[in-house]
């Protein structure tokens, strides 16, 4: 469609420019009035710049995932109670805070008056909706249930919200304990190890290796510590644009499952995601395979996502989803049994949505029994450092007083 440019002035007399998209001028006046700005001129435009509206994307707040939970609670609210489409989003629009939120809204409004279908409309926004929330909306829209469509999507944002606090909780003391050591190897080597070591030259004597071992660092440390900053911030910077491609991401994403206990946390509550969308996409009456492929871009995790793309080929290719969800090799044998179950009784999405209960209870017993997990072996690493520079530091301090005992006696 064309795009037609504007002047007009909005509710309080300022005045206002822009690019909108319509079937002519009196599509583009329709769209203003219903946004509470009266049109002064109204005249064929070019599309809007695409660095221009990038520049504007970097520059806008996100809409996070309580503000997504509110509207789809609220949009909920309000069609259960009878309110137009076109009346809810336009309250919506006057009520929320959030300027990237209000700037979505007004796009979804002004697409549907251009004629655009509910699903076409939210699908327009995809800085805010994702496939799945869009998928779900066009199976509310096309079965009449959409009220009831919008309380599952809050629901599922919910879950998908506490299952990545509850990964971010199982991470956050490992990773503080690991940081804190680092940090103190470093003071120590930097600070502490090269005043000891001007008292050991002072003596003359021949020091044991452990201790040449640790001066040898401390110096090449405090010689090169400038050089060593700059590769360190180089890393991380190039381990984000690593991450950032298809082949990055598979590999970050299938370590993270490797990690020591906490990559069976990460696993656990990837799959009670992916249960619970694919549940949610099941009950709501998407078929299968389309199911397996929105689901799969719900889990977060490149490895697990590319295993349900699989899943979705097999079945495709007529195999069960039992086959395909053993094949996968992510799954519990508990969970397998529960899929097994779903699929000959024809509750599917009931079954998976017992496999997402049982993934999430075992996430929370392993974060509850996390720290007594980790303590163990956090303190056989700190007893390791501990002794090194123990024997380091104090053993010529031994040896040179043992000498002098002997001398003197």
């Amino acid at each position: 469609m064309p795009y037609f440019a504007y002047k007009g002035r909005n509710s309080t007399g300022d005045a206002v420019a822009g690019v909108l998209e319509g079937i002519d001028s009196g599509a583009i006046a329709t769209q203003l009035f219903a946004a509470g700005i009266t049109p002064v001129e109204i005249a064929p435009g070019a599309a809007p710049s695409r660095g221009g509206e990038a520049l504007r994307s970097l520059r806008r707040p996100k809409v996070g995932t309580e503000e997504l939970m509110l509207f789809s609670r609220q949009m909920h609210a309000l069609l259960k109670a009878g309110v137009p489409i076109m009346r809810a989003l336009g309250g919506l629009h006057d009520s929320t805070t959030n300027p990237t939120l209000k700037e979505t809204i007004q796009g979804v409004r002004e697409s549907l008056d251009s004629g655009r279908d509910l699903s076409t409309s939210f699908s327009r926004q995809k800085h805010v909706f994702s496939p799945f929330y869009v998928a779900m909306i066009y199976v509310g829209e096309t079965t009449g249930r959409l009220e009831e469509i919008f309380l599952r999507l809050y629901h599922h944002l919910e879950f998908q919200a506490f299952m990545r606090t509850q990964v971010k909780a199982a991470l956050r003391y490992p990773t503080f304990v690991i940081i804190a050591m680092g940090i103190a190897i470093t003071i120590i080597n930097l600070i502490v190890i090269p005043e000891f070591a001007k008292v050991y030259r002072g003596f003359g004597a021949e020091l044991p290796q452990v201790t040449r071992w640790l001066i040898g660092f401390s110096d090449f440390m405090v010689a090169w510590w400038p050089w060593m900053l700059v590769m360190l911030v180089a890393a991380i910077f190039g381990f984000r644009a690593f991450t950032r491609t298809a082949e990055g991401r598979l590999w970050w994403d299938r370590f993270r499952l490797r990690i020591p206990i906490a990559g069976k946390i990460v696993m656990k509550a990837t799959i009670a995601r992916f249960a619970r969308s694919f549940a949610l996409a099941v009950r709501s009456g998407v078929p299968i395979v389309q199911g397996l492929t929105l689901t799969a871009q719900t889990v977060d995790n490149a490895y697990v996502s590319g295993q349900i793309e699989r899943m979705r080929e097999g079945v495709e290719r007529g195999e069960s989803v039992l086959r395909t969800a053993v094949n996968a090799g992510v799954f519990t044998p508990v969970a397998l049994q529960m899929v097994a179950v779903g699929e000959e009784s024809g509750a599917l999405d009931d079954m998976m949505d017992e496999v997402a209960d049982l993934y999430q209870r075992e996430v929370e017993y392993e974060l509850k029994t996390l720290s007594s997990q980790i303590e163990p072996i956090l303190i056989v690493c700190l007893g390791v450092l501990v002794l090194i520079l123990a024997l380091g530091v104090f053993l010529p301090i031994w040896d040179l007083g043992s000498a002098a005992f002997k001398r003197n006696g």
